[in-house]
Parts: structure tokens; C-alpha cells; sequence
């Protein structure tokens, strides 16, 4: 019998959002409320990822302060966001070298540039214009991702 799998519906930037909406998670930048504010909001059980750059220091400060996991990057260049901070992927065979707590790669991931990320260490990739961009739509994007990290 197959196993019925949940997806975690995480909100970009909004704790009060995700709190008041009852979403599993929220994942905050520098820029929106500091990790320990998140969590005060949407509560123990939720998951709260903060985007660290590509800040060793922020990533430990953000584990301290108790994220469930942390986000480096832009390993690419985003449509996205037109301002990002590049991060090497060496950032993420360090973090796993060093931290138990996941760790997310972010910026401008697509089907053709994931592997040496996810070969490098990233636990997860987040994903936008890589997947709603893809030229023969969303669905066909993620059979392609799942395709080529098989």
C-alpha cells in the first residue's frame, strides 16, 4: 500500500502571515524579522529557515537562535531578485562538514545547474523561476529536476 506524503507549506518572509494562516513554516531573510521573532510567532512546532547569505557567522548565529534549517546563496544569478550576495557552493560542503541542520540552496537553481549543489552538500533547493519559468511548464520543470537527481 502506498504511503500518502505531506508537502510543508512554507511562507517566504511573513511569520504573522504563516502564523495567522496556520502554514507549517516560514522562512525569513535578513531584511524580515530576526529568527527568534519568527519562531515566537508561528510557535515551537513550526518550521522557521532563515537565508543566510553567504555568511558562515549568520548561518551559526541563525542555528543558535534555533532555525530548523538555513539558506545559502545566490549560487546563480536570479530573475528573482535582481540584488544577491553570490555564495560558492564550498559553503555547503562546509556546513556539512560542520552543523547537523540542513541546509538550503537558493538562487537562480534550475534542472541543468542543481547537481554540483545538491553533490556539494545542499540538503534542499529552493525553487522558483526555475521551476514556474521552464519552458514547457511546471510540471515538465519537475520532472526534469527529479530526472537529472535520480
Amino acid at each position: 500500500m502506498a504511503q500518502e506524503r505531506g508537502v510543508a507549506f512554507v511562507m517566504n518572509d511573513r511569520a504573522d502571515l504563516a502564523a495567522e494562516l496556520g502554514c507549517d513554516g516560514v522562512h525569513v531573510g535578513q531584511e524580515d524579522l530576526a529568527c527568534a521573532e519568527a519562531r515566537t510567532l508561528v510557535g515551537p512546532d513550526a518550521i522557521v529557515g532563515v537565508t543566510c547569505k553567504s555568511s558562515r557567522h549568520l548561518a551559526l548565529e541563525a542555528c543558535e537562535a534555533g532555525a530548523d534549517y538555513v539558506a545559502f546563496g545566490a549560487f546563480f544569478a536570479s530573475p528573482t531578485k535582481a540584488a544577491t550576495t553570490p555564495a560558492d557552493p564550498d559553503i555547503l560542503s562546509w556546513w556539512q562538514e560542520t552543523v547537523t541542520v540542513p541546509c538550503v540552496a537558493i538562487g537562480g537553481i534550475t534542472a541543468e545547474n542543481c547537481a554540483p549543489l545538491v553533490a556539494a552538500g545542499a540538503d534542499f533547493l529552493a525553487v522558483a523561476s526555475g521551476v514556474w519559468d521552464y519552458p514547457g511548464g511546471p510540471a515538465a520543470a519537475v520532472r526534469d529536476f527529479g530526472s537529472r537527481l535520480a
